[in-house]
């Protein structure tokens, strides 16, 4: 009896260190977080930790898909954005059938959708 009570509180000892060790650290090793959803609830891609965008200049519209209502898309350096996203250091300020505004620092830039073939 006194054994099996002498087990228990070892055992229970053990668990619980087991779960008092902190929290678990992802060390990403430039791999994406897997514990990081790609999608977000109402379908659009989530913005990763770090965005391959940022630091570059240039910002590359490839594709838009256009609603009169409001709710656009476009895609911006290979990441699909929609109006308040981020690509970069750039907010998507608006997304008309042909081009996309965005705005950093409060200068308005206008990017045309690149047409195939040009880069």
């Amino acid at each position: 009896m006194l054994r099996n009570k002498i087990l228990l509180i070892l055992f229970v000892g053990l668990y619980s260190f087991s779960f008092a060790q902190g929290d678990f650290i992802y060390q990403s090793k430039g791999k994406r977080n897997p514990f990081i959803p790609l999608v977000s609830k109402d379908g659009r891609l989530m913005k990763l930790d770090k965005d391959e965008g940022q630091g570059k200049s240039d910002l590359l519209v490839d594709g838009i898909i256009y609603d009169k209502q409001g709710i656009s898309y476009a895609l911006v350096n290979g990441r699909v954005l929609g109006i308040g996203d981020y690509a970069g250091e750039y907010r998507v300020l608006k997304i008309t059938k042909d081009k996309v505004a965005f705005l950093k620092d409060d200068q308005i830039r206008e990017v045309l959708i690149n047409k195939e073939g040009e880069n």
